[in-house]
């Protein structure tokens, strides 16, 4: 049976064998200015907030274990670090949805995928790990909700920041440390390249997968590149503050929060060969304006002679700059250590 609603006015419950998790409805600030939730359709408004408990709970977990002298760290298969917060985390998560969404399923970074429906909630309980080890306070918890493949909901909190980032499908998107305080994201109005500001996590990343020439090639082309790297990237995208971030490889749980985000921001957030969405196993967000030419210079935009539905390369086309990139000598590539 499916969970009853329990509560009226500002509080809505969940009950589920006989637990409850109680969601509180911010009320209009002074004056009746409105929250975030007074922007957004009603399908998707208990599901941002639980988002929002969720994020809340992580906080609390992640912040707590940061810095401590127990911290304990082991590295996967794919050699990457995974502490004892990560995993606190992510059950923490899976014991609250496994409450309030029971119906739902599932997909984290640490305990895979559990559940078949639908709704499908994607789960990266800290992205940014080898930050958390080392002390850096860039790293956030990324937690989204899927509907038939199209996130609808996605929430990244970065308490070390005092920071926070949130959307939903036709809600817009917002950043505040709560619903009730909050301020509309919108992306930059930048549409060239040589004034544009680029986002990545690492060259090595791209060297690895034999694609950093293409990569340099549009970073030659922008005003500026700096790796504030993982989710960081694509917030300061849909927040305006950069025009373009771009990954050669990521997971979905990397993704999917960042996705929604970026997009109710006005943006744009595809796979490398254009792809629109999270699952195509890397990434490159932008403005809307500039996302073109930025695939072109990845070199990924399909260019098939034998499918009417593929437009050409015509000469000259924005299509046309990958086969005309600057020359490796024509400038000296960016160095990320320059703070200027």
């Amino acid at each position: 049976m499916p969970p009853k609603r329990t509560g009226t006015g500002p509080f809505l419950g969940v009950r589920e064998g006989g637990s409850q998790v109680r969601l509180r409805l911010p009320s209009p600030g002074p004056g009746g200015s409105r929250h975030s939730l007074s922007c957004m359709p009603t399908t998707f408004t208990d599901d941002l907030r639980l988002a929002h408990v969720l994020a809340d709970d992580a906080d609390s977990l992640t912040t707590n274990r940061f810095k401590a002298q127990d911290l304990h760290v082991v590295n996967k298969p794919d050699l990457t670090p995974v502490t004892d917060a990560d995993k606190s985390v992510e059950e923490g998560i899976r014991r609250t949805l496994s409450r309030a969404r029971p119906r739902d399923a599932v997909l984290g970074e640490e305990h895979g995928s559990t559940g078949f429906s639908q709704r499908r909630w994607v789960i990266d309980p800290i992205d940014g790990t080898k930050n958390f080890v080392r002390g850096v306070p860039v790293w956030a918890t990324l937690i989204a909700l899927m509907v038939d493949e199209e996130v609808v909901v996605g929430c990244v909190t970065a308490p070390l920041l005092n920071r926070r980032w949130w959307a939903s499908k036709d809600g817009g998107a917002w950043t505040g440390r709560s619903l009730l305080n909050a301020a509309a994201c919108h992306v930059s109005d930048m549409n060239q390249l040589d004034g544009a500001s680029l986002s990545y996590s690492s060259l090595s990343g791209w060297e690895e997968r034999d694609r950093l020439e293409d990569f340099m090639a549009l970073s030659r082309r922008c005003w500026r590149t700096r790796a504030y790297g993982d989710f960081w990237s694509y917030m300061l995208v849909a927040e305006g503050a950069v025009d373009l971030a771009a990954e050669p490889e990521l997971a979905l749980h990397d993704m999917a929060a960042l996705d929604v985000i970026v997009r109710e921001a006005g943006g744009v957030f595809t796979s490398l060969d254009g792809r629109p969405g999270p699952l195509g196993g890397n990434a490159l967000a932008s403005n809307g304006r500039l996302h073109e030419q930025a695939l072109a210079f990845l070199g990924s935009l399909p260019d098939d002679e034998n499918d009417p539905d593929v437009a050409p390369r015509r000469h000259g086309s924005v299509h046309d700059l990958s086969a005309r990139r600057r020359s490796p000598q024509a400038q000296p590539s960016p160095d990320p250590s320059d703070d200027d």
